[in-house]
């Protein structure tokens, strides 16, 4: 068997890559299989160097999961969620073709690879259904992630929106009887009353005390 390394700026990864193949081929019971071991060894140092990645990504999601039941808006935890979607997405793209490559290889190339050798594939071929399925799952919990952090700001600002309203009633009572014994009449009774101006002050307290108390209660304030 043949390997060749080719100098470029990736070397150091690849030659991580052929140090992990020709530890593979130490084990001399492992010659026999011909080159498609060597292929073999090549692709199942790529799929498994996905699983650390996958691991970092869904410890990415669980901290920003965290961040996403906060109750102050954070702008940065939606570029997050978008930007780790973005990438599972890059992921998921890169790791589709090779479950075809590993079925054309085990059903085309029987030259290339041997009965022997069909368990090998076939363990890569699940390492890469394993990596797809979380990728999978993952973009689903941040779909979900998305949703639910809209949901909760637009939770949040309605209830802004109940507490500026609720407000605006409890100032609306005043305003209103202000504005009507700020009309220029001149016949008008009961501004000549004794104890007009006190009695409308507590009117005014009463009103506004009531409605307070109902707004609280239902939750507006």
């Amino acid at each position: 068997m043949l390997l060749a390394h080719v100098a470029s700026d990736n070397g150091p990864r690849l030659g991580s890559i052929l140090a992990a193949t020709h530890s593979k081929f130490k084990r001399g019971e492992l010659f026999r299989l011909g080159p498609g071991y060597g292929l073999y060894a090549v692709l199942d140092y790529a799929v498994d160097n996905y699983f650390p990645i996958v691991e970092q990504y869904r410890q990415e999601l669980e901290t920003i999961e965290s961040d996403i039941f906060d109750q102050q808006f954070k702008r940065d935890t939606i570029r997050r969620l978008y930007d780790l979607k973005r990438d599972l997405t890059t992921l998921r793209l890169a790791v589709s073709p090779l479950n075809d490559v590993l079925a054309q290889l085990t059903r085309f190339y029987p030259h290339l690879v041997r009965d022997e050798l069909q368990v090998y594939f076939r363990d890569v071929q699940d390492h890469v259904a394993r990596v797809a399925e979380a990728t999978d799952t993952m973009r689903e919990m941040l779909t979900a992630a998305m949703s639910v952090n809209l949901s909760l700001v637009a939770a949040e600002q309605g209830e802004v929106v109940k507490r500026l309203a609720g407000w605006a009633a409890l100032l609306a009572v005043p305003t209103l009887v202000a504005s009507w014994y700020g009309m220029n009449f001149e016949v008008m009774p009961e501004t000549k009353a004794r104890f007009g101006y006190p009695i409308l002050v507590g009117g005014l307290v009463v009103a506004v005390g009531l409605l307070y108390r109902v707004l609280k209660k239902a939750r507006w304030l």
